[in-house]
């Protein structure tokens, strides 16, 4: 199994949104992540289950 672990500004970059807003989504749950020593991680599960969550608001 291979999972693939975006940076903060790589998720920015795929969902071309800013990075504060990527920050932001972490801080209130939307998006989920992890932390790799200082660093902060989004898996691509984590990004497929907020895109998910994204597509059944509408």
């Amino acid at each position: 199994m291979t999972v693939q672990a975006y940076t903060v500004e790589q998720v920015a970059e795929i969902l071309s949104i800013g990075r504060d807003k990527v920050y932001f989504l972490i801080r209130s749950g939307q998006l989920r992540s992890i932390k790799i020593g200082k660093s902060r991680r989004i898996t691509d599960r984590h990004l497929a289950e907020f895109l998910a969550a994204l597509e059944e608001v509408r």
